[in-house]
């Protein structure tokens, strides 16, 4: 008896909520989209209200100029609901120009606050799809003041990848002019990080080469940070030497220090392997003339380094290389690096 009284328990709610969805969805079965005239915007707050009226959009030019003229006074609330913003985008998607002009000017002074809510990020990213004149592309460059915020955060960041994806140089210049004047507090952000690396895959010749340059000149407190040093890499792997190659550069002097800390190794060693030959020879020789090669070899990061540079190296400075390291081996032969090491020497001598 117990049993089967929980298992009546347990089924009855569920048969409930089902019989529940089901009406509330029947509820506007053959129904005519003016049989709602002036109750459009509390019907779209509501999940199956919401569906209706965007089933009614897709059926006539009417529909559309209807649900427009009851709701566009609304659309920053609407924008906002976790309902609403679903009609939001497809009304931007069926409306005209001069309907989505009336909502660009209606939207425009709580701009920033749609960009930043949840459900907001997705109706204005459906919006950016579909601006066509410079008078709506207004309202995106109205962001210019908050673009390092809206980088910065969770919902915001993907109305500016929108941007730099839809927009053309002209209407996303802002974007790469304000990025470069903040490079370091952008590129160190876990979310401007990729933003960054956004901005170099959309940009044209004249915007990379601007974005490369600021990178360049904040090398090295990038290189060292947990997020910058993924966007410094992001350029290496670029390929371009008009690029790469000055960066390189700016490590020569402090490659011995940048190798012992945590995510600056990881691009030195990056650095080692793409260098041009030129400048991965003054790399590697920075590191040959350490003072003390033993702490050099010991380094939990260091090391590394070390390896790259015996797998990447020119015969003739390689051969240097392992004079340098031969006399240390003995101390360092049973740790896990150490043999590493030795073994990459020990093959370069067959």
């Amino acid at each position: 008896m117990p049993k089967e009284n929980t298992t009546t328990t347990t089924i009855a709610p569920t048969t409930s909520r089902k019989t529940s969805v089901v009406d509330s969805e029947n509820k506007f079965a053959g129904l005519q989209l003016e049989e709602f005239s002036g109750k459009l915007y509390e019907l779209c707050k509501d999940q199956h209200g919401c569906r209706f009226l965007q089933l009614k959009l897709e059926e006539s030019a009417s529909h559309v100029t209807m649900i427009y003229n009851e709701i566009h006074v609304h659309f920053v609330d609407l924008m906002t609901d976790p309902f609403g913003n679903y009609l939001c985008q497809k009304l931007l998607e069926r409306c005209d120009d001069g309907q989505r002009s009336s909502i660009v000017e209606v939207i425009a002074p709580q701009f920033l606050k749609i960009c930043l809510s949840m459900h907001g990020t997705r109706a204005v990213q459906k919006l950016i799809e579909f601006l066509s004149t410079k008078r709506q592309a207004t309202v995106i460059v109205a962001l210019e003041p908050n673009v390092v915020a809206l980088i910065k955060d969770l919902n915001g960041n993907h109305v500016i990848q929108k941007c730099l994806h839809k927009l053309s140089p002209e209407h996303n210049q802002f974007i790469y002019d304000t990025v470069s004047q903040h490079c370091i507090e952008v590129a160190s952000h876990k979310h401007g990080c990729c933003v960054y690396q956004r901005c170099i895959d959309h940009a044209v010749q004249s915007q990379k080469t601007q974005l490369v340059n600021v990178i360049t000149q904040n090398a090295l407190p990038l290189v060292q940070d947990p997020f910058g040093n993924y966007v410094v890499q992001y350029v290496l792997e670029l390929g371009d030497a008009k690029y790469s190659d000055n960066l390189i550069r700016r490590f020569i002097e402090p490659v011995r220090e940048l190798s012992v800390q945590k995510f600056s190794s990881n691009v030195i060693e990056k650095c080692i392997r793409v260098a041009e030959k030129d400048t991965r020879r003054l790399l590697i020789a920075g590191i040959i003339q350490h003072p003390n090669m033993e702490r050099f070899l010991r380094d939990s990061y260091a090391n590394y380094v070390i390896q790259t540079c015996l797998d990447s190296a020119e015969e003739d400075q390689r051969m240097q290389f392992i004079e340098c390291i031969r006399p240390l081996l003995p101390s360092i032969r049973n740790t896990p690096y150490g043999k590493r090491i030795y073994s990459k020497i020990h093959s370069a001598r067959k």
